[in-house]
């Protein structure tokens, strides 16, 4: 479970990150931070 986890908040930052490229300047960040709470955030609560 935990390394799910950590593949979808990777391509959550990943694609946050092309956000930003794109000039999508907020929903990058958003992707990003929801990224984040899901890869360690994510793993401290479901295991």
């Amino acid at each position: 479970m935990a390394i799910i986890l950590w593949i979808i908040a990777a391509l959550l930052v990943i694609s946050g990150i092309f956000a930003i490229f794109r000039k999508q300047i907020v929903w990058g960040i958003i992707l990003i931070v929801i990224g984040c709470l899901v890869g360690p955030g994510g793993v401290s609560i479901f295991t």
